[in-house]
């Protein structure tokens, strides 16, 4: 059963976040933080971003709310990247944003915008 979630897991981190991106993070992968690999893949991606009771585009701008309302910055450009792959477009990225901004604070949102501005003229550029 795990060995089958880690497969669902991984296709789906995969689509989600292409494979360069995969393929970045299994080569940096040592013996140290395989275990911490293993968990986010089995349980991220193999169970909650493979569950299809809502779509990847929802899931998208509920990540990234979420990132931005608890401070966890880092990953807010790898998942601006992957609304390219779920069809999260800019008005649902702001509109998550905007939900931020009143439920969770004004500073918070305003970082995750400025990352999110930086990562689409990234995106363009390439």
């Amino acid at each position: 059963m795990l060995d089958q979630r880690f497969r669902k897991g991984m296709a789906t981190r995969r689509a989600v976040l292409g494979d360069a991106h995969v393929d970045r993070a299994e080569a940096a992968k040592t013996d140290f933080d395989t275990p911490f690999q293993t968990l986010i893949t089995e349980g991220a991606w193999g169970t909650v971003w493979a569950d299809d009771s809502i779509s990847r585009r929802e899931r998208s701008m509920l990540t990234l709310a979420l990132l931005a309302a608890t401070g966890n910055f880092e990953e807010i450009p790898m998942h601006i990247r992957a609304t390219a792959n779920t069809g999260a477009t800019k008005t649902d990225v702001i509109q998550a944003f905007l939900h931020v901004a009143i439920y969770a604070g004004v500073p918070k949102a305003n970082h995750a915008i400025k990352l999110a501005k930086a990562t689409y003229a990234e995106m363009e550029e390439d």
